[in-house]
């Protein structure tokens, strides 16, 4: 199997070298292309064998599956490309949750999947997130899924899901490190804590959390009740949190969503030169 990636920014890159750390894909079987060739050259010096492609059409040429790891509005210009030298068989698979399988599909004849994943994947961890366009048949799912099972857990979902299962699982890393961020901050200014002995305990809090809910059997209320003892300073410190998070992970939610749309709204009238109706949340 051999897989192109169009794209070696900080995503393609992070799948690039998961996928290779993690012995789903020799240097060999992969080909890549970006518009800054260096940063394509760098992950071949690094991986002796792959493949820095000069061209979009050599790209596609020597890839049964190729990711297209760029920016929304850079799309256009490269399915133009792809539409060149685009074939039945090959399965393309964007990363980018403001562009819809529905615009891929009407510009291309190929097979066309979605897989958002996540910084996660970088350690073989987390989820990665598919969604599967009309022409992708079940086998063609299934070597995807196998593709993705070696760095993540992949979950199949709607694609009108698709933002919200972003926040969850993509954008989520970043939340999660601010929360600690800001935590840590604070036990060092009040406690006077050494920031460093503060952030690793942090980090293995999480890290055990994590084995917790996915390994342990916990569901985040199982997990809370039984670490928050009834009158105890646990349920104390919730009830503070409680209070000053009233509302906060519904107004997260509407501002990814409305960026998400403004997004999907660009797109939409770069592929069709018109405006697409916007729902309301």
């Amino acid at each position: 199997m051999k897989v192109g990636f169009i794209g070696t920014g900080s995503m393609g890159s992070i799948l690039i070298e998961a996928l290779i750390q993690s012995g789903a894909l020799e240097p060999e079987q992969v080909t890549a292309i970006n518009r800054t060739p260096q940063k394509a050259q760098l992950l071949a010096a690094q991986y002796e064998g792959l493949h820095v492609a000069s061209t979009i059409a050599e790209v596609i040429e020597h890839s049964h599956i190729v990711f297209l790891c760029i920016k929304p509005m850079e799309y256009k210009k490269v399915v133009d490309e792809i539409a060149q030298c685009d074939r039945p068989d090959l399965i393309l698979v964007s990363i980018t949750s403001p562009v819809l399988i529905e615009h891929l599909e009407s510009q291309l004849k190929c097979k066309i999947a979605k897989i958002i994943p996540s910084i996660t994947n970088y350690v073989w961890s987390g989820a990665s997130i598919g969604m599967y366009g009309s022409r992708i048949q079940t086998e063609d799912r299934l070597l995807l899924e196998q593709l993705m099972m070696s760095i993540s857990r992949p979950i199949q979902i709607s694609e009108e899901y698709t933002r919200i299962t972003s926040d969850l699982c993509s954008c989520g890393p970043a939340f999660i490190s601010f929360f600690l961020e800001k935590w840590v901050e604070a036990a060092v200014e009040v406690t006077g804590i050494d920031k460093k002995e503060a952030t690793r305990l942090a980090c293995e809090m999480v890290h055990g959390t994590g084995k917790l809910l996915t390994e342990g059997g916990f569901t985040p209320e199982q997990l809370k009740q039984r670490v928050a003892v009834p009158g105890g300073i646990t349920a104390e410190a919730l009830r503070l949190l409680q209070n000053q998070l009233e509302g906060v992970f519904h107004q997260l939610i509407q501002v990814t969503h409305a960026k998400y749309e403004e997004d999907l709204e660009k797109v939409h009238h770069v592929f069709y030169g018109q405006e697409v109706n916007r729902p309301q949340y």
